[in-house]
C-alpha cells in the first residue's frame, strides 16, 4: 500500500495519484483476504489477525476519504502531499 502511494506521488499529476490511491485501496482489500486465509489455514493467531484487520480497515477508510476529497476538490493541493 505505501509503495503504491509513494509511486503515485511521483507521477505527473493528480489523476495518476488518484489512480495509485485506488491501487492502494485494492492492495488493502487483498491484505484482508490474506488475513482471512491465514486464520482459515491456522497459520496465525486469531488475535493478531484481528488487530491487523482492524488497522487495515482504518487504512481503507483513510484512503477512501482521501480519494473522495480529491474528487470533490478536483485536485489535491501539492502542499499537503
Amino acid at each position: 500500500m505505501p509503495a503504491n502511494i509513494a509511486e503515485g506521488c511521483g507521477r505527473a499529476g493528480d489523476r495518476d495519484f488518484r489512480r495509485f490511491l485506488r491501487h492502494s485501496l485494492g492492495s488493502a482489500c487483498e491484505l484482508e483476504y490474506y488475513l482471512l486465509l491465514l486464520c482459515d489455514l491456522g497459520l496465525a493467531k486469531g488475535s493478531i489477525v484481528k488487530e491487523i484487520g482492524r488497522d487495515t480497515v482504518e487504512v481503507k477508510r483513510m484512503l477512501g476519504g482521501l480519494i473522495r476529497q480529491m474528487k470533490v476538490e478536483g485536485e489535491f493541493p501539492a502542499a499537503k502531499r
